[in-house]
């Protein structure tokens, strides 16, 4: 079952990055898992959010974050609107679906026709 996290919404950041000290390459980026096979593809309500320096090409984790970045870390979190969860049936699923269905019918019609 493959998992992924897709980007749902990037925010630049003006705040000073703990590593290079520039104000301009900080991007939290806030991610969305998705979970695929070959009956469905479902979109969770799992949210994961990351942050990293694009101008020293670093991800600061929360130990590094300071005060500045944990208000505008939490001000974005409480911003921030996910995608619905929801769950889309493929192809695959309404074959299997439709075949049950015939299957179950026929079950019926023989047994139904075969006692009298």
């Amino acid at each position: 079952m493959p998992e992924k996290f897709i980007d749902s919404k990037e925010v630049i950041l003006k705040n000073n990055c703990p590593q290079c000290y520039g104000t301009d390459g900080l991007r939290l980026t806030f991610k969305q898992k998705i979970v695929e096979t070959s009956f469905y593809k479902s979109i969770t309500s799992e949210i994961n959010q990351e942050l990293a320096c694009k101008k020293c090409n670093s991800i600061i984790y929360p130990v590094q974050w300071t005060d500045d970045i944990e208000r505008v870390v939490a001000y974005q979190n409480k911003a921030f609107t996910p995608k619905k969860a929801s769950t889309y049936l493929k192809k695959t699923s309404w074959i299997a679906i439709g075949l049950a269905i015939a299957l179950t019918a026929l079950l019926i019609f023989l047994v139904y026709y075969t006692n009298l």
